[in-house]
């Protein structure tokens, strides 16, 4: 099973945490467990933006990945890229390292009430989607499926948590490989 690691950054809503890790597990498959909280990143902070540098963030989480795991950063803070005025979160592809924030997930970041149900809903998503691009998986075109690019929130609201027949299909190969149960033409060839 792979090992996956939860990282709060700064101080977000356990609730949102707890639900995270529900996903991980239920939904890709992971054993997680959470890190101590980590500070917000402050070297990552782009004063001109008044937003937080995923990839900056990124790197940070790449120093606190437990060796042999992947670690997710959960954080409270607006994130960009320098391409996009804003990302709800940022991953290594095949890589160790993902980060999601919830401040766009929330319904008060557009002037709505609060409504807890709503973002814990988001968060799973999003976190599911972050989480598949470490395990190797890319956008999705079915709109449905949590690996589908979401631009906007209302696009995060019309994703399921679960991954379409393909997605899945895909990340059961790819955990298969990882857990020496899939054996590639080129392992034949070494055989030989």
């Amino acid at each position: 099973m792979i090992r996956a690691c939860l990282a709060p950054l700064g101080a977000p809503e356990i609730e949102a945490l707890e639900a995270i890790e529900t996903s991980l597990r239920d939904i890709l498959g992971l054993e997680v467990s959470r890190l101590d909280a980590l500070a917000e990143p402050a070297q990552a902070f782009d004063a001109g933006r008044r937003q937080y540098s995923s990839t900056l963030i990124l790197k940070e989480l790449v120093r606190h990945c437990p060796k042999e795991a992947i670690i997710l950063g959960v954080a409270e803070v607006d994130l960009f890229i320098p391409t996009l005025s804003f990302v709800f979160g940022q991953a290594q592809l095949d890589g160790c390292a993902a980060v999601v924030s919830l401040a766009r997930l929330r319904q008060e970041f557009y002037q709505l009430p609060p409504n807890l149900g709503l973002l814990l809903a988001r968060a799973r998503k999003e976190a599911v989607h972050e989480m598949g691009h470490t395990l190797g998986l890319t956008h999705c075109l079915d709109a449905a499926c949590p690996m589908s690019i979401s631009t906007s929130v209302r696009q995060v609201d019309m994703k399921s948590e679960l991954f379409c027949d393909t997605c899945r299909a895909l990340l059961q190969e790819k955990t298969a490989l990882d857990r020496g149960l899939l054996h590639t033409p080129n392992d034949e060839e070494k055989r030989r």
